[in-house]
Protein backbone atom coordinates (compact mmCIF):
# COMPACT_ATOMS: atom_id res chain seq x y z
CA UNK A 1 0.00 0.00 0.00
CA UNK A 2 1.38 3.37 -1.01
CA UNK A 3 0.63 6.52 0.88
CA UNK A 4 1.15 9.86 -0.76
CA UNK A 5 1.69 12.90 1.34
CA UNK A 6 1.07 16.28 -0.15
CA UNK A 7 2.92 19.16 1.44
CA UNK A 8 1.09 22.44 1.10
CA UNK A 9 2.92 25.60 2.13
CA UNK A 10 1.39 27.41 5.09
CA UNK A 11 0.74 30.46 2.93
CA UNK A 12 -1.39 28.40 0.52
CA UNK A 13 -3.50 27.08 3.41
CA UNK A 14 -4.00 30.47 4.97
CA UNK A 15 -7.70 31.15 5.34
CA UNK A 16 -9.30 34.50 4.72
CA UNK A 17 -10.66 36.02 7.95
CA UNK A 18 -14.46 35.97 8.29
CA UNK A 19 -14.67 39.77 8.25
CA UNK A 20 -13.08 39.78 4.77
CA UNK A 21 -15.49 37.10 3.54
CA UNK A 22 -18.57 38.77 5.01
CA UNK A 23 -19.20 41.07 2.07
CA UNK A 24 -20.89 39.40 -0.88
CA UNK A 25 -19.13 39.83 -4.21
CA UNK A 26 -22.15 41.73 -5.56
CA UNK A 27 -21.48 44.41 -2.93
CA UNK A 28 -17.85 44.86 -3.99
CA UNK A 29 -17.22 48.05 -5.94
CA UNK A 30 -14.70 46.28 -8.18
CA UNK A 31 -17.34 43.75 -9.24
CA UNK A 32 -19.91 46.51 -9.87
CA UNK A 33 -17.47 48.44 -12.05
CA UNK A 34 -16.50 45.31 -13.96
CA UNK A 35 -20.19 44.53 -14.61
CA UNK A 36 -20.73 48.05 -15.96
CA UNK A 37 -17.68 47.53 -18.18
CA UNK A 38 -18.98 44.15 -19.40
CA UNK A 39 -22.31 45.76 -20.34
CA UNK A 40 -20.57 48.55 -22.24
CA UNK A 41 -18.17 46.20 -24.02
CA UNK A 42 -20.91 43.78 -25.10
CA UNK A 43 -22.97 46.67 -26.50
CA UNK A 44 -19.94 48.00 -28.37
CA UNK A 45 -19.18 44.52 -29.71
CA UNK A 46 -22.72 44.28 -31.10
CA UNK A 47 -21.94 47.31 -33.27
CA UNK A 48 -18.92 45.72 -34.95
CA UNK A 49 -19.14 44.52 -38.57
CA UNK A 50 -21.12 41.33 -39.11
CA UNK A 51 -17.99 39.68 -40.53
CA UNK A 52 -16.48 39.97 -37.04
CA UNK A 53 -19.29 38.01 -35.39
CA UNK A 54 -17.01 35.07 -34.64
CA UNK A 55 -13.83 37.13 -34.48
CA UNK A 56 -13.34 40.24 -32.40
CA UNK A 57 -17.02 40.52 -31.45
CA UNK A 58 -16.90 37.14 -29.80
CA UNK A 59 -13.50 37.74 -28.19
CA UNK A 60 -14.56 41.10 -26.76
CA UNK A 61 -17.70 39.61 -25.24
CA UNK A 62 -15.81 36.67 -23.73
CA UNK A 63 -13.05 38.86 -22.27
CA UNK A 64 -15.60 41.33 -20.90
CA UNK A 65 -17.67 38.60 -19.22
CA UNK A 66 -14.52 36.97 -17.83
CA UNK A 67 -13.62 39.98 -15.67
CA UNK A 68 -16.65 40.06 -13.30
CA UNK A 69 -16.93 36.26 -13.48
CA UNK A 70 -13.40 35.76 -12.16
CA UNK A 71 -13.88 38.44 -9.51
CA UNK A 72 -17.03 36.64 -8.33
CA UNK A 73 -15.34 33.25 -8.32
CA UNK A 74 -12.28 34.57 -6.52
CA UNK A 75 -14.43 36.35 -3.96
CA UNK A 76 -16.01 33.01 -3.08
CA UNK A 77 -12.72 31.22 -2.49
CA UNK A 78 -11.42 30.52 1.00
CA UNK A 79 -7.69 31.17 0.76
CA UNK A 80 -6.01 34.45 -0.04
CA UNK A 81 -3.81 32.69 -2.55
CA UNK A 82 -6.83 31.41 -4.50
CA UNK A 83 -8.54 34.80 -4.30
CA UNK A 84 -5.41 36.54 -5.60
CA UNK A 85 -5.13 34.00 -8.43
CA UNK A 86 -8.66 34.73 -9.68
CA UNK A 87 -8.10 38.48 -9.36
CA UNK A 88 -4.96 38.03 -11.50
CA UNK A 89 -7.00 36.17 -14.12
CA UNK A 90 -9.56 39.00 -14.07
CA UNK A 91 -6.69 41.48 -14.54
CA UNK A 92 -5.46 39.49 -17.53
CA UNK A 93 -8.91 39.47 -19.10
CA UNK A 94 -9.11 43.21 -18.52
CA UNK A 95 -5.85 43.73 -20.42
CA UNK A 96 -7.10 41.46 -23.19
CA UNK A 97 -10.33 43.47 -23.47
CA UNK A 98 -8.43 46.76 -23.51
CA UNK A 99 -6.21 45.50 -26.34
CA UNK A 100 -9.21 44.34 -28.37
CA UNK A 101 -10.99 47.68 -27.97
CA UNK A 102 -7.82 49.55 -28.94
CA UNK A 103 -7.55 47.43 -32.08
CA UNK A 104 -11.18 48.15 -33.01
CA UNK A 105 -10.49 51.86 -32.54
CA UNK A 106 -7.38 51.68 -34.74
CA UNK A 107 -9.32 49.85 -37.44
CA UNK A 108 -11.96 52.57 -37.35
CA UNK A 109 -14.70 50.19 -36.23
CA UNK A 110 -15.36 52.03 -32.96
CA UNK A 111 -15.57 55.76 -32.40
CA UNK A 112 -13.01 57.07 -29.86
CA UNK A 113 -15.80 59.02 -28.12
CA UNK A 114 -17.77 55.83 -27.53
CA UNK A 115 -14.71 54.28 -25.89
CA UNK A 116 -14.16 56.98 -23.22
CA UNK A 117 -16.44 55.31 -20.67
CA UNK A 118 -15.13 51.75 -21.23
CA UNK A 119 -11.51 52.96 -21.10
CA UNK A 120 -12.26 54.79 -17.84
CA UNK A 121 -13.89 51.68 -16.37
CA UNK A 122 -10.91 49.59 -17.47
CA UNK A 123 -8.52 51.97 -15.67
CA UNK A 124 -10.63 52.07 -12.49
CA UNK A 125 -11.15 48.31 -12.40
CA UNK A 126 -7.46 47.68 -13.03
CA UNK A 127 -6.44 49.92 -10.13
CA UNK A 128 -8.95 48.24 -7.83
CA UNK A 129 -7.77 44.76 -8.80
CA UNK A 130 -4.13 45.75 -8.27
CA UNK A 131 -4.95 47.08 -4.80
CA UNK A 132 -6.93 43.94 -3.93
CA UNK A 133 -4.13 41.66 -5.09
CA UNK A 134 -1.57 43.60 -3.01
CA UNK A 135 -3.75 43.33 0.09
CA UNK A 136 -4.15 39.60 -0.45
CA UNK A 137 -0.40 39.10 -0.73
CA UNK A 138 0.46 41.13 2.35
CA UNK A 139 -2.40 39.93 4.49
Amino acid sequence: MRVFLMVVPLQARQRVPARERAMHYRDAEVWKRSMALAEQACRLADGLPAAERFGLRSQISRAAVSVPSNIAEGWSRESRREKAQFMAIAQGSLSELHTQLLLCERLGWLDPGALRLPYGLIDETSRMLTTLRRKMRTG
